[in-house]
């Protein structure tokens, strides 16, 4: 079995943080997020990845220089410009040259689900294509998926108005494909596996889905992206776990680092204190600084003061400084 993986995107809502690093490459649990779902589809029996590059692939490349990840061979289809879902699905299938069922998970996409009863829940029903749903509280701020009673999809219903959603469930990211799929997107222009390619399999009765309630979260904001990395230490995880404070990290004995992740190579100076946050490798958290509820990867100054706060790897907050629900550098002004 093998797969897609999309990875290709610009992750601008994770800003700063990805003005140096692809969303992907970004680490959960101190591994980066693509990693992370690789380890995933392993489990599943996927013995090869295709990763559907676009925006810097050099990092990717970079960080898996034997072209193998969790024992699965990668295999890299960098995009000659942006393709959409779809696109992505279709430029990173063909030049891999899947032609056999195979499995897209979206990059920006955490989960416990157990991808192998999705593809035995795929085979059973003889699909053209199924899709993952999970569900949420709040389905009017999201496409909404009505099933009939066997899972094959009748409509979506884009972000219906409260009290009239036909379901809860939303898409999660995760889909199985039949090669059949790749003949209805068309070549050379960009085109949405959710608006255009599914409904027309939903037209013919060929799409299926399978809801579950397992562990599900998008990274690709800010607050969701601290609250994956604090779910790690948190026991929220089926299976996977990771240390607060990594093998390799430098925290001085009388800094106080409470509910956090510290990854390998950042630095927590002297009385400084570190809650509920995450200080990426490159981060320095100096003497009596106090981080709250932020994402660092650059440097926070001498008894400076940060909430709710991302400072990208760039970015430097000054001593003294007190900042809640600031940018460092500005996204705005890097553009």
């Amino acid at each position: 079995m093998r797969a897609v993986v999309l990875v290709g995107g610009f992750g601008t809502r994770l800003r700063p943080l990805t003005l140096t690093t692809p969303k992907p490459m970004l680490p959960v649990g101190h591994r980066p997020i693509v990693e992370n779902l690789v380890r995933m589809l392993a489990a599943a029996g996927v013995s090869e990845v295709v990763l559907g590059l676009g925006f810097k692939p050099e990092p990717f490349i970079a960080a898996f220089p034997d072209g193998e990840c969790a024992g699965v061979r990668l295999h890299y289809a960098v995009e000659p410009e942006p393709l959409d879902t779809a696109g992505a699905i279709k430029f990173a299938a063909e030049h891999a040259g899947i032609d056999d069922t195979f499995v897209v998970v979206n990059g920006d996409v955490l989960t416990d689900l157990d991808v192998s009863t999705l593809i035995a829940f795929h085979r059973a029903t003889s699909a053209e294509a199924t899709i993952h749903l999970t569900p949420v509280e709040d389905p009017s701020a999201y496409g909404v998926v009505a099933l009939a009673a066997d899972g094959r999809v009748e409509r979506f219903v884009e972000k219906p108005a409260p009290g009239t959603a036909p379901s809860n469930l939303i898409n999660a990211g995760t889909y199985v494909l039949e090669p059949s799929v790749l003949a209805r997107i068309p070549a050379g222009r960009k085109v949405s596996i959710e608006r255009e390619t599914f409904p027309s399999i939903v037209a013919d009765g060929r799409l299926f889905a399978m809801s579950t309630d397992d562990y599900w979260i998008d990274t690709g904001r800010p607050e969701p992206y601290l609250r994956a990395n604090l779910d790690m230490i948190d026991g929220v995880r089926r299976t996977l776990r990771a240390d607060a404070v990594e093998e390799g990290a430098r925290v001085n004995a009388s800094a106080r680092v409470a509910h956090s992740l510290v990854s390998r190579g950042a630095v927590v100076g002297a009385d400084a204190v570190v809650e509920d946050s995450v200080l990426l490798g490159t981060a320095i958290v100096e003497d009596g600084a106090s981080v709250r509820g932020s994402v660092v990867m650059g440097r926070v100054g001498r008894t400076a003061s940060i909430t709710d706060t991302v400072v990208g790897a760039d970015g430097r907050v000054d001593d003294g400084a007190v900042l809640s629900h600031a940018f460092v550098p500005d996204p705005a002004a890097a553009k």
